[in-house]
């Protein structure tokens, strides 16, 4: 089976997003407002495994596919510190981070090429 980068960015990004949010159940403090940290997680994950897809379509360099994830991810991450506040700097940003390095990887290492619509003839 294989899978186009961006959707193995959607996959790869929407799994580790998920567990991202999940782990916020280790931390009681939490528990009021477990939805929106899942929910804000996912969509973390999902957006930068998508958008790190597209990008290592265009980039055939596997430092590269890997520095545009960590870049998108960062940048989604620091979208949701703003949100949450920046007292939650240290806890949001490395996952971001981590998340996007891992979806670069992965998409660069084990996505296919999408191929080009044929001409009708």
């Amino acid at each position: 089976m294989s899978l186009t980068k961006p959707i193995l960015g959607l996959a790869v990004g929407g799994t580790l997003g998920l567990l991202d949010g999940l782990s916020g159940f280790l931390e009681p403090s939490l528990a009021p407002v477990m939805t929106s940290v899942i929910t804000s997680s996912l969509l973390k994950g999902i957006v930068t495994g998508v958008v790190t897809g597209y990008v290592s379509q265009k980039l055939h360099s596997m430092a590269l596919g890997i520095l545009a994830g960590l870049g998108i991810g960062a940048v989604l991450s620091l979208l949701v510190i703003l949100w949450a506040g920046m007292a939650s700097f240290w806890d949001i940003m490395p996952t971001g981070m981590l998340l996007g390095v891992i979806v670069g990887f992965s998409t660069q290492k084990f996505g296919s090429q999408a191929e080009a619509p044929r001409a009708a003839r």
